[in-house]
């Protein structure tokens, strides 16, 4: 099979995602399988865990269903049930290794079904959904996520965890049996005594220590292999920005970078990207939580948008990620939503202000021309420098500065951070500094400096802010006196518009508090007031609106309004503001490709204004 993308010749598709590029598939049996993995293990957890299950009313149904009675086959029951439970979510997902840990755990759940209860019924059942995921194979053609062997350690933390729980709950599940009167430390004992296969305090009567010490084995069996099979498997790691990636997406923004002002960042080097056949456009995208997050609009030449789009999606299909995109134009919005039959939303605005324009006279000015002058007397300077301007020693200081003003362990900004600063490669970056010099200037490592602003280039006459960070010992106003002159100083720099914060919500906030706002408007702006205490909702629009600019309105492109909680917690923890990971200790660091120095996105509530928030 072949398509046709971008008007050129076609290009060959391969055949385990030949079937995605015909466009959407139904996904009633990869749903139907994983909604019945889950029922089905459920019901075998509870088989092997509580006796009166197999004797209740929906012991007809159990029947029918991997499990039995007696020792051996209440453990059995209870592996089956855990497995199905951790395979299903990756049925739904048409995950490739899903389906194959499916048909092999199958035909084994058969075996035992007619080997240890002689049930016809039960190991016709188990043989028929293993027919059935052979029959639709076609539709399990997912290709594996990035994980590396760290996730292991995190099976092992999760499932024994979990493992631990349950077998407090078998250990409990047979209250008549047991002899004495143990305690609740001699019960956790006899769990982790029974996972390691030893015979723990708790004494029954009659067979149920046999059946309860053989499920308390085989948890701690499926959390032993598990986590032995995840450490050996071979790694897939996630998407990075080659060297010739990045040489290609700079020749694309030195000829079309003017068209959004979050093209820049697209150079970060912690992000894959998807190319059009005909290398005229490109998607810059990362990997979070199952969500292939793309942020901006695409790079590149307008015409060539939808061969990239298409790479794009083909990808996530062949991944069974949930496409979606942050802060697009509202022509990029039109683009994806015309190529892809996806929904879009508007997220906010963004603060453009256009140098020619903007002037501190006038009354709506007033409140941040006499802070500038007020922080001017106070005796702070302020210069205004390209990167390539600047020496290589001031540049390590600044990054030193900004790293240590950070306030935050976690890097902060994805969409609309570069995540660096001082690169030999951004040379036309501009960097906004106060200075002052005062009695602690000997002493400090940082010398004069006083607060920060770092803009990464907007085609040849614009610039976007990238983040802010000052002193905290340093006199309120800092972010005002650098904005102001890196805006009278952009002509000096052939600069014509700028880039501000970007504003969530923005419209709902202004027209929440305009006379006449309706119940429901009022509601809405009071609730983003509330969550502006933990994120910089409120204060950032304040913030933008002092400079009077023009907003320009940003959407989120998403797939179903299902997945939205799904993309915001995966864009939250892509920005920084929500961390899954493993802590520091256990954190994998992946090993640079070459010296690149870090910058990072202040945290909200800090006072410290940036485009990432």
């Amino acid at each position: 099979m072949s398509v046709t993308l971008d008007g050129d010749k076609p290009v060959s598709v391969p055949s385990h995602v030949r079937k995605f590029v015909r466009g959407p598939r139904p996904e009633s049996v990869p749903t139907l399988v994983g909604t019945a993995c889950t029922a089905v293990g459920l019901i075998d957890v509870a088989a092997g865990v509580f006796p009166r299950f197999r004797h209740s009313r929906m012991h007809t149904l159990a029947e029918v269903l991997p499990g039995a009675l007696g020792p051996f086959a209440a453990a059995l029951s209870l592996s089956a049930g855990v497995l199905l439970l951790l395979l299903a979510h990756g049925l739904k997902r048409r995950k490739r290794r899903a389906w194959r840990a499916a048909v092999v755990l199958l035909p084994a759940g058969a075996l035992a079904q007619f080997t240890y209860r002689h049930s016809v019924i039960g190991t016709l059942v188990s043989l028929a959904l293993c027919l059935l995921l052979v029959r639709h194979r076609g539709e399990f053609a997912a290709l594996p996520d990035p994980r590396s062997r760290w996730r292991a350690l995190a099976n092992f933390v999760l499932l024994g965890a979990g493992s631990l729980a349950l077998g407090l709950v078998i250990v409990n599940a047979h209250p008549g049996r047991v002899l004495g009167s143990p305690s609740i430390a001699d019960r956790l004992q006899h769990v982790l005594y029974g996972m390691l296969g030893f015979e723990g305090p708790v004494e029954y009567v009659g067979d149920t220590s046999w059946t309860v010490g053989y499920s308390l084995g085989a948890l701690g069996l499926l959390t032993a292999v598990t986590t032995i099979y995840f450490a050996f498997r071979p790694e897939h790691p996630a998407a990075r920005l080659t060297e010739d990636d990045e040489a290609r997406l700079r020749a694309l923004l030195a000829k079309h970078g003017g068209r959004d002002s979050l093209g820049h960042f697209a150079l970060r080097r912690d992000k894959g990207v998807v190319f059009s056949p005909s290398g005229k456009a490109a998607v810059c995208y990362r990997v979070v939580s199952g969500v292939m997050l793309a942020s901006g609009d695409p790079i590149g030449d307008v015409e060539a948008w939808p061969g990239a789009i298409e790479r794009f999606m083909d990808e996530a299909r062949a991944h069974s990620w949930t496409p979606a995109v942050m802060g697009c134009s509202e022509t990029g919005g039109e683009v994806w939503t015309r190529e892809t039959g996806l929904d879009a939303l508007e997220l906010g605005d963004e603060a453009v202000v256009d140098v020619a324009d903007f002037s501190l006279a006038g009354r709506a000015m007033r409140n941040v021309r006499q802070m500038v002058k007020r922080i001017e007397r106070l005796g702070y300077e302020t210069r205004v420098r390209r990167v390539s301007d600047i020496g290589e020693a001031e540049l390590a200081r600044i990054r030193h500065a900004a790293d240590d003003w950070r306030g935050t362990d976690n890097e902060r900004g994805f969409s609309m951070a570069l995540g660096r600063i001082g690169d030999p490669a951004d040379g036309d970056c501009v960097i906004a500094t106060a200075h002052k010099a005062d009695e602690h200037t000997a002493d400090s490592p940082y010398g004069d400096l006083k607060a920060v602003l770092h803009f990464v280039p907007w085609g040849h006459d614009g610039m976007s802010l990238d983040l802010m960070r000052r002193d905290r010992s340093a006199d309120p106003g800092m972010n005002e006196l650098l904005i102001v002159a890196a805006l009278q100083d952009s002509p000096r720099l052939e600069v014509r518009r700028v880039s501000l914060n970007f504003a969530m919500f923005r419209s709902a906030l202004a027209r929440g508090e305009k006379l006449g706002a309706g119940p429901v408007l009022r509601t809405w702006r009071g609730l983003l007031i509330f969550l502006s205490r933990w994120f910089q909702i409120e204060s950032l629009y304040k913030f933008n609106a002092k400079f009077r600019p023009r907003w320009e309105p940003r959407f989120v492109v998403y797939r179903a309004a299902r997945d939205l909680p799904r993309i915001s917690l995966a864009a939250m923890q892509a920005e920084g503001f929500v961390n899954l990971a493993l802590p520091r200790p256990f954190a994998r660091r992946f090993p640079a490709r070459r010296p690149r120095p870090c910058a990072h996105t202040p945290a909200p509530g800090q006072e410290q204004h940036a485009r990432a928030a």
